[in-house]
C-alpha cells in the first residue's frame, strides 16, 4: 500500500462532493488528519477499520479504495468509470434512445475492428476513451435498424460487450467485467448469431472465473458449447475458433476451481486436462493459428492455455516446461498482447519454480512487447511486487527488478 489510497480516498470524496470537514467528521478524524492522508503522509499502510470506514462512508466497496494503482500510462480511475457509466446509461440499459440518427452498421464494425487491434496491440488504457462511445453507438443502431442490419447491430454490441469484459479484465475490474459478460450473453441471444453467441458465451465464463465464480463458469462454458456445438461446426473456421475457445476457458474455469476447492480439488483439476485436449482437437480441425473472431485460436493459442492452465494449478515447473515447448516461430505469428500473456505466465511459472531471476528477464521481455500488460495490470504488478519482495538472489536480477517496479508505480 502506498499513498495512492489517500489518493482514491479524495477522488471519492471529490465524487461525493463531501468537504474535507465533513469527511473528517465522518470519520471521527481531524481536518489535519484528512488532509494529511489525501497528501500521502499518513497511513500509508491503513489498517483495516480504517479502510472499512472510509468505504462505508464514501459509499464505495473497499477494494475500489485498497485496488492496484494506475500510473500515468495506464487507464486511470475515471477513465474506467466512463465506462462503467456508459453501461448504466438508461439508453444502454434499455436499449431505447430519442435523438441523434443510427450510424450504418458497417460503420461501427470498422471502429469495433480499430478498438480490437488496439486491445491486441497491448494498448489497454485507450479502449476506456473509445468504448463508451461504441456502447453508446451500437444501442442506438439495435434500437433503428431493421431486419438484417438489425441482427448484425445485434452482434456488434455483444462483441462491443465482449471487448468491454476484456478489457476490464486487463483494469483488474472484475465487477465490472462480469457486467459486461452478462450484457454480452443477453444481446448476443437477439443477434441469431450462434458464433456470437458463443464468444459471448466465453467471455461470460472468463468473467465469472475473474470474478471468483470458476464452478459455475465451467458449467457455463460446457452448457453453450454443448447446445451451440452443431451450429458452430457447420459455421465452419470461425464457428469452430470461438467453440474451441469454450472449450478453454472451461479448461482455466476448473484449473480455478480446483485451487479454491479444499474439499477435493482433483474433481475440478481432471476436467482440466480433458478441456485443453478437446481444444486441441478442434484447433486441429482448423489446421493452423488464426484470429478469427478476435480468438487468436489454432494449436498456438492451446499451448498458451496448456501454461495458463500450469501456473493456476501452481505447477510452475511443467508450466515453464510446456512454454518451453511452443515455437518461436509459431509465437511470432500470434498478436503482440498474446506473446506478453504467455510472457506474463511463463514469468509466473518460474516464481513458482524457484526461478526468480528468470522470472525478472522474462517480464522484462513482456514489457518489451506490450508495456501495459506487465506495467499496468493488477494480476502482473502483483507479481512483480512478490519478486521484489523475496529478491531474486542475484545482484543484476534485483537491478531490473528495481527498474521494472519504479515502471509499474510500485512503492520503493
Amino acid at each position: 500500500m502506498d499513498s495512492d489510497f489517500g489518493a482514491r480516498v479524495h477522488y471519492w470524496r471529490t465524487r461525493r462532493r463531501m468537504t474535507r470537514a465533513t469527511f473528517a467528521a465522518l470519520m471521527g478524524r481531524s481536518l489535519r488528519w484528512v488532509e494529511e492522508l489525501e497528501g500521502g503522509r499518513r497511513q500509508a499502510d491503513p489498517q483495516l477499520s480504517v479502510i472499512r470506514l472510509a468505504a462505508l462512508r464514501l459509499g464505495v466497496s473497499m477494494d475500489r479504495l485498497v485496488g492496484e494503482p494506475f500510473d500515468a500510462e495506464c487507464a486511470a480511475l475515471s477513465e474506467i468509470d466512463a465506462v462503467r457509466q456508459a453501461l448504466h446509461r438508461h439508453d444502454v440499459i434499455t436499449g431505447t434512445s430519442d435523438d441523434g440518427p443510427a450510424l450504418p452498421v458497417a460503420q461501427l464494425e470498422q471502429r469495433l475492428f480499430h478498438a480490437r487491434t488496439g486491445f491486441y496491440a497491448g494498448h489497454f488504457a485507450q479502449l476506456s476513451s473509445a468504448i463508451p462511445e461504441l456502447l453508446v453507438e451500437s444501442t442506438r443502431a439495435t434500437e433503428r435498424h431493421r431486419g438484417a442490419d438489425q441482427l448484425r447491430a445485434y452482434g456488434v454490441l455483444a462483441l462491443v460487450l465482449d471487448l468491454t469484459e476484456a478489457a476490464s479484465i486487463k483494469w483488474g475490474d472484475a465487477e465490472l467485467a462480469l457486467l459486461a459478460g452478462h450484457r454480452a450473453v443477453a444481446a448476443a441471444e437477439r443477434s441469431a448469431s450462434p458464433v456470437v453467441m458463443a464468444s459471448a458465451a466465453r467471455h461470460l465464463a472468463d468473467a465469472m472465473t475473474a470474478h471468483g465464480q470458476p464452478e459455475p463458469a465451467v458449467t457455463f462454458a460446457l452448457a453453450s458449447a454443448d447446445r451451440l456445438h452443431d451450429d458452430l461446426l457447420r459455421a465452419g473456421p470461425t464457428g469452430v475458433s470461438v467453440l474451441g475457445m469454450l472449450h478453454l476457458k472451461a479448461a482455466l474455469a476448473a484449473a480455478a476451481a480446483a485451487e479454491a476447492d479444499d474439499q477435493d480439488p482433483g474433481r475440478f483439476a481432471r476436467q482440466v486436462p480433458a478441456q485443453l485436449d478437446q481444444a486441441a482437437e478442434h484447433a486441429d480441425r482448423l489446421g493452423h493459428d488464426d484470429n478469427l473472431l478476435w480468438t487468436s485460436f489454432g494449436p498456438t493459442n492451446v499451448s498458451l492455455y496448456r501454461v495458463a492452465a500450469a501456473v493456476q494449478l501452481s505447477e510452475g515447473d511443467r508450466a515453464v516446461s510446456a512454454a518451453d515447448d511452443i515455437p518461436a516461430e509459431a509465437l511470432a505469428g500470434l498478436p503482440r498482447e498474446r506473446r506478453a500473456h504467455l510472457l506474463t505466465d511463463r514469468a509466473h511459472g518460474e516464481m513458482q519454480a524457484g526461478l526468480r531471476g528468470r522470472a525478472v528477464d522474462t517480464l522484462i521481455d513482456a514489457e518489451r512487447l506490450a508495456p501495459e500488460e506487465v506495467q499496468c495490470r493488477p494480476r502482473t504488478r502483483t507479481l512483480v511486487e512478490g519478486l521484489r519482495l523475496t529478491g531474486t538472489g542475484t545482484m543484476a536480477a534485483d537491478t531490473l527488478l528495481r527498474g521494472l517496479s519504479e515502471r509499474c508505480g510500485l512503492p520503493g
